[in-house]
C-alpha cells in the first residue's frame, strides 16, 4: 500500500493528492518501486514517507529558500528527492545513512532526476557523522527521519549547525497515535521529546498531524 497519513483513510488520502501538485515521474516511480519492494519483506512500508508528506516539503524548501539541507535518515531516498527539489540549482543536500544497499535505489532515482550533483550521501552511523561536521550555522533546513531513540541527540547536534530562523522537521512524531500511551522504547523516546521541545525556548515549535506526525523546529 502507498503509505499515507495515519490519520486519513484511503479514499481522503486520494483526495488530499489530488488537490496537491503531484509527483513529477521520477517521484511516482520511486514510491511506487519502494512499495514493490516491501511487498516483497525485502524493506519496511513504514519507513516510507508519504506521498502528501513529500509534496510539503519541497515546498517548504523552496519556500524558505533554503540552499543547504542536512538528512538524518534516507531510505531509498524518496525525501532527498523532494528536498533536492526544491533547493535552487547550485543547492547543496547532505544525507547521513549507514545502508549501503537500500541507499543504491537512492542513488539511481537522483541521477535519473538530474540531481545527483546536489545530494551527498555518507555512509555510516548518523550520529558521530553529524558530530564530525563543524559545529557551526551551515544549513538552513534539515530533515530527521531514522532511530527514534536518537532524535534528542540529533536535535541537539544540529542547533550549533543551523543557521538561525532554520528549519528542522522531525517524522514520525505521533506513532500511530501511540505517543498517548506509550507501548515501547521508541514511543517513549518520542513522548517525552514532543514535551521537551514545546518547553525548550530555543525553538518555536509546531508538531502538525501529518503523515505519522511532522514536528517543524524553528531555531530562534
Amino acid at each position: 500500500m502507498t503509505p499515507r497519513s495515519f490519520l486519513l483513510t484511503p479514499q481522503l488520502a486520494e483526495y488530499v493528492r489530488a488537490s496537491s501538485d503531484p509527483l513529477d515521474e521520477v517521484m511516482a516511480d520511486l514510491v511506487r518501486e519502494t512499495a514493490e519492494l516491501a511487498a516483497r519483506g525485502e524493506v519496511s512500508a513504514t519507513m516510507q514517507i508519504a506521498p502528501e508528506q513529500g509534496v510539503l516539503m519541497r515546498l517548504l524548501t523552496t519556500a524558505l529558500g533554503a540552499r543547504t539541507a542536512i538528512e538524518i535518515g534516507t531510505f531509498t531516498g524518496f525525501s532527498a528527492l523532494c528536498i533536492a527539489r526544491g533547493l535552487p540549482a547550485d543547492g547543496s543536500l547532505l544525507c547521513l545513512d549507514r545502508d549501503e544497499q537500500v541507499t543504491a535505489v537512492a542513488r539511481r532515482y537522483w541521477a535519473r532526476a538530474g540531481l545527483a550533483d546536489r545530494i551527498e550521501l555518507r555512509l555510516g552511523d548518523a550520529l558521530p557523522s553529524l558530530r564530525s561536521l563543524p559545529a557551526e550555522p551551515t544549513f538552513d533546513l534539515a530533515f530527521v527521519d531514522a532511530d527514534k531513540t536518537g532524535y534528542a541527540a540529533y536535535v541537539a547536534e544540529l542547533h550549533p549547525r543551523l543557521r538561525p530562523n532554520g528549519v528542522v522537521l522531525l517524522d514520525n512524531t505521533l506513532r500511530d497515535g501511540r505517543v498517548l500511551d506509550p507501548r515501547d522504547e521508541d514511543d517513549r523516546a518520542l513522548a517525552e521529546l514532543n514535551a521537551a521541545l514545546a518547553a525548550d525556548p530555543r525553538w518555536e515549535t509546531a508538531l502538525l498531524p501529518l503523515a505519522d506526525g511532522l514536528t517543524l523546529l524553528r531555531k530562534r
